[in-house]
């Protein structure tokens, strides 16, 4: 079946995935008439799922009847204990652990807004977080405690531990919190209220907190369902019944941090909506991810590219049985079209994907895998009915087919805005439509081809490091006299970030003094692990930007 037949016959009135106009803001767009409302709706739906496993960590297995047990009990100690009432937020700090899910379906379903932050702040990043968004509560495990005792005490934040040894200061620990057997409270949540603020790295040396509603999310839920309705249509009937994989249910793995909108929608909301195992790793471990696949017979592995390199390059690879694996791919970076044949051939069972999708889409975009893939290896895939895509100029124009520009997104899944931040919100959200900052262009089928970005930003294993936050920090160090930092090519990460630092006459400072004046002020994956010293001015253009470009080609290419 072609793409836009089976498109219109999962989307046709009458079909799971209809649609509908919706107004959005005074702009009317297209979304899924049968998502639910809200994530409250969501989490509610799934208790009738009694036994069946949920979440699979280590030796630890929760059914979702455990789990649904729980969030009530921490969603009643929320309302009851702490006061949090609708629209206020509350702060998650932690691993992947399955507390993190529990905590992330107990804040929404009583209204509530759940901040994620990034697990690797370091105790500074940590407390202009909490300066920023204000929670009432922070939930955290023991190294994130640490790093945030001191300011939620200075706050007046209450700190709920998880998984704390016994006796750690400062805190409420769990157990004493969650008292099982509670009731989920009874709170009325609308689909436009605030559900998430999710962290990115930010311009001016910040991160912002991007800020979606619960239709927001649960329409990006649909957008992936939907898209999997289109796949099983087009997907060629064998030829004959043995010529058939042996039908396993589906089950993913988490291997991204659920800090991250990846690893919290398209992963963990997805199998909390589909009622689905979710296999959850503490931290990436190519190894311990091939036992897994095998020992839980995975059939979803959705990461970032780096990840898939490293399960194909693991010198274990072969010992392990990875033939229940049904897809291998994920979004977070470009992916080289050798790991597309890579994983088509190292995985046989599997179709390999890849999806382009931001925070502030809460990850759902344009999407492309199996013979799609093998066939557009360097494009990022086609749009489901509720995204449009639109190609623009720098005047905001949009420009003929296959052009490049500026990408654009409107949908009903895009963020409200950033916290607290209503100038870096003009910014990105134009009438409707959301500026992605990629530069690409769009084939007469429909095929997205990202090229290049439009903002200063490295891409490093799927993280996003803004050069002018490191280079603000660069530059509070008082031997630095100029400093640029870059992305340059690495072949497991996609980039790495570099540096290049001029110093003042007089003053001295090594390549590692530098790396570790970052690291006292920013997470490990921002420190530079290129640093080069620069005996004159760095080079500029005209208008005395400095010609970035021009110094990632001297060292990548020395």
């Amino acid at each position: 079946m072609e793409y836009a037949e089976a498109v219109a016959a999962v989307t046709a009135p009458g079909a799971p995935f209809e649609t509908v106009p919706i107004e959005v803001d005074g702009q009317t767009v297209t979304a899924f008439k049968n998502a639910p409302r809200t994530l409250r709706d969501l989490v509610r739906s799934t208790a009738a799922r009694g036994d069946a496993v949920f979440l699979v960590y280590e030796d630890e297995r929760w059914t979702f009847a455990r789990f649904h047990e729980e969030v009530a009990a921490l969603a009643a100690a929320l309302v009851e204990r702490y006061g949090v009432e609708k629209g206020d937020r509350v702060a998650v700090a932690m691993r992947n652990y399955p507390e993190w899910v529990v905590s992330f379906a107990a804040v929404t379903a009583v209204g509530a807004v759940s901040v994620s932050f990034n697990a690797w702040w370091t105790e500074e990043e940590v407390d202009y977080a909490l300066g920023d968004c204000t929670p009432r509560v922070l939930i955290a495990d023991v190294e994130r405690v640490e790093r945030a005792r001191v300011s939620c005490e200075r706050r007046g934040i209450a700190l709920v531990g998880v998984r704390c040894p016994d006796g750690t200061a400062g805190v409420d620990p769990w157990d004493d919190v969650v008292l099982r057997g509670a009731p989920l409270p009874d709170v009325e949540v609308d689909g436009e209220d605030d559900a998430t603020i999710l962290y990115t790295s930010g311009t001016t040396g910040h991160p912002k907190g991007a800020v979606s509603t619960n239709r927001a999310i649960v329409q990006a839920l649909f957008g992936f369902a939907c898209r999997s309705a289109v796949d099983r249509l087009r997907a060629p009937a064998p030829a004959k019944a043995g010529d058939a994989p042996p039908s396993l249910p589906p089950a993913f793995i988490l291997v991204v941090p659920l800090f991250h909108v990846t690893g919290c929608v398209p992963v963990m909301l997805s199998c909390l909506f589909g009622g689905l195992k979710l296999v959850m790793m503490h931290k990436w471990d190519p190894e311990r991810a091939l036992e897994l696949v095998e020992r839980e017979q995975v059939t979803n592995f959705v990461g970032v590219p780096t990840q898939s390199w490293d399960l194909l390059a693991s010198p274990r690879f072969g010992e392990f049985d990875t033939s229940s694996l049904r897809g291998v791919g994920g979004g977070g970076a470009p992916a080289p079209p050798e790991l597309v044949k890579r994983v088509a051939k190292g995985f046989p069972s599997a179709s390999p994907g890849i999806g382009y999708g931001m925070t502030e889409t809460n990850a759902y975009g344009p999407q492309n895998g199996g013979a799609d893939y093998l066939t557009h290896p360097t494009s990022t895939g086609r749009a489901t009915p509720i995204l449009q895509v639109e190609v623009r100029d720098p005047n905001e124009r949009p420009v003929p087919v296959g052009e490049r520009g500026e990408i654009w997104f409107r949908g009903p899944h895009l963020i409200r805005g950033y916290w607290n931040n209503p100038e870096a919100t003009a910014e990105v959200l134009v009438d409707g439509w959301l500026r992605s900052g990629d530069i690409g262009r769009v084939d007469e089928d429909g095929f997205v081809y990202v090229e290049d970005r439009a903002k200063d930003m490295v891409l490093r294993g799927g993280e996003n490091v803004y050069c002018a936050e490191v280079e603000a920090v660069l530059y509070e160090h008082p031997a630095v006299h100029e400093a640029a930092v870059f992305g340059i090519p690495h072949e497991r990460l996609g980039e790495e970030v570099a540096a290049a630092v001029m110093l003042r006459v007089g003053e001295s400072a090594t390549v590692a003094d530098l790396q570790a004046h970052v690291a006292e002020h920013l997470a490990a994956f921002k420190v530079p692990t290129n640093v080069v010293l620069w005996s004159e001015p760095l080079p500029r253009n005209a208008s005395g930007k400095i010609l970035k470009r021009e110094l990632r080609d001297l060292v990548a290419h020395p």
